[in-house]
């Protein structure tokens, strides 16, 4: 076999993987496109039913200080009765002085201590904590804002799911790392969530505006040992058959990443949980398989994805290089190039195609910083990994 040869066998075997990871956003974003039917049976359920359940809110809040109170206060109001939610803040190493603001509100604080802190181990607690009955948890960033009616829509939505994932978006992009973080999230909505419930598939969750039974989450919640909470709540959940609904009109305002470095932390905690949940999904798809358990399937594939932004910058480096060295091996690259691009302008919203891909220059700059992420990978960490906020 002569160097050329084998030279192609390399560029091929590159170019069936990558194309695996295109072919799903792809399909996906195709999928989205189709007409989504009104929700009737979660409307009709809520109609006969006329119950307005009961909720605790639980605010995840280690070293908040800068946003937690603003969060909270608008939290309160809410058009809902007040008897009928709880709002918890789990206050983990935040300044005195926010802790006294906290407490002249109407919530529960919690003040935890723990030697390594995480979001898991602060829900755990909440729950060992809490003191009433209730319908649903719903879990909050201490960043995300809600509209008044929020509880309201959710009320709707609880007489049917079990789990719900909201919409979460920004209510930020003051830059070009804000806006495409923003862009990043809407396509994440569109692919793994709008077009997966729109194929009878549960959509993903997100860490942060999902709501839950209170019974199921308190099952599931003291399972949780990593700092990817989102990912191995979301198999837990599709692994005992529970469908998560995605609710696109429920909207939950999350403050997007606006500089380098705590895009590079974010990241890389997100690398991190995706390694992490794919190691230990792998083992269970033979049995997933056997049951028919297509959810918890597509889940683990999703793992095995090429995160987006990786895939734009080495498609269009490769096919640039192939177009200049091998002319004759690029027409296949760049059809996946193209078809990424047109799969990633479906995904996002109208309208912020035009802003997001104005800033498409920044995406080498952050995929650098992935890159540097990827050397410093380590599957075996179970550290939380914190993202500080700018304001």
């Amino acid at each position: 076999m002569t160097t050329w040869e084998i030279l192609h066998i390399i560029e091929m075997i590159l170019w069936l993987i990558i194309a695996g990871s295109v072919a799903y956003v792809v399909f996906f974003a195709i999928i989205s496109l189709f007409y989504e039917k009104e929700d009737r049976i979660a409307i009709h359920a809520a109609a006969l039913s006329n119950r307005m359940t009961k909720y605790v809110i639980l605010f995840p809040a280690y070293k908040e200080d800068k946003v937690i109170i603003n969060a909270v206060e608008q939290f309160l109001l809410q058009d809902y009765p007040k008897n009928l939610y709880t709002v918890v803040v789990i206050s983990d190493h935040m300044q005195p002085e926010t802790n006294e603001k906290l407490n002249k509100l109407p919530i529960t604080l919690l003040h935890p201590t723990f030697e390594k802190s995480s979001k898991a181990k602060a829900m755990q607690f909440a729950i060992n904590n809490i003191k009433g009955d209730f319908d649903n948890v719903v879990i909050l960033d201490a960043d995300n804002i809600v509209r008044p009616e929020f509880l309201s829509q959710l009320n709707v939505l609880c007489c049917v799911y079990d789990a719900i994932q909201c919409h979460r978006c920004a209510k930020n992009a003051n830059n070009d790392v804000a806006v495409l973080d923003g862009a990043s999230e809407e396509i994440n909505n569109t692919i793994f969530r709008k077009a997966h419930n729109r194929l009878g598939l549960s959509s993903a969750l997100i860490g942060s505006g999902m709501c839950f039974k209170y019974e199921l989450f308190k099952e599931n919640v003291f399972k949780l040992s990593t700092a990817g909470e989102d990912r191995e709540m979301e198999a837990l959940l599709l692994h005992q058959g529970i469908f998560i609904k995605y609710a696109p009109d429920i909207h939950v305002f999350d403050e997007k990443v606006s500089n380098q470095d705590n895009f590079q932390r974010q990241r890389m905690r997100w690398m991190t949980a995706q390694v992490q949940s794919l190691l230990s999904q792998l083992p269970k798809v033979p049995k997933a398989l056997l049951h028919g358990n297509i959810n918890f399937v597509d889940k683990v594939v999703q793992q095995a994805l090429v995160p987006r932004s990786i895939l734009i910058v080495i498609l269009g480096c490769v096919s640039i290089l192939i177009t200049v060295l091998i002319p004759e091996w690029c027409e296949k690259w760049w059809i996946l190039f193209g078809l990424l691009g047109l799969a990633l302008f479906i995904a996002i919203p109208s309208q912020l195609r035009i802003r997001s891909f104005a800033k498409v220059f920044a995406i080498p700059g952050l995929v650098f910083r992935m890159f540097k992420n990827i050397l410093h990978l380590d599957h075996k960490n179970t550290d939380f990994i914190h993202t500080e906020h700018n304001s």
